[in-house]
């Protein structure tokens, strides 16, 4: 055992509660992040829209059926590890 791991505090019993695991999917794909309660949620959709060739402006995220913005975060919208984002095609027009 090094000193650097005698030094490190040890990791609470519960595991690790400044992380979550969550899952975006787009009905086809699904793509698991694990991000801080505090981040912007605009990092993982960029990412997820990276990682599938979208335009970020071109979907939409759901959690629990409304709307995610950019400026959201985990702690926001009081989600839990092993939560869902759902990915929506933005849809425009369709009024006469």
């Amino acid at each position: 055992m090094s000193e650097a791991d005698a030094a490190a505090p040890p990791k609470p019993e519960g595991g690790d509660t400044e992380h979550l695991n969550i899952k975006v999917t787009d009905g086809n794909n699904e793509v698991f992040f694990k991000i801080k309660r505090t981040t912007q949620l605009k990092k993982l959709m960029d990412a997820f829209c990276d990682r599938q060739g979208k335009a970020p402006n071109s979907v939409r995220f759901l959690f629990d059926g409304t709307r995610v913005q950019g400026t959201d975060s985990p702690d926001t919208l009081d989600m839990q590890d092993g939560d869902t984002l759902e990915v929506h095609q933005e849809q425009i027009g369709g009024a006469w």
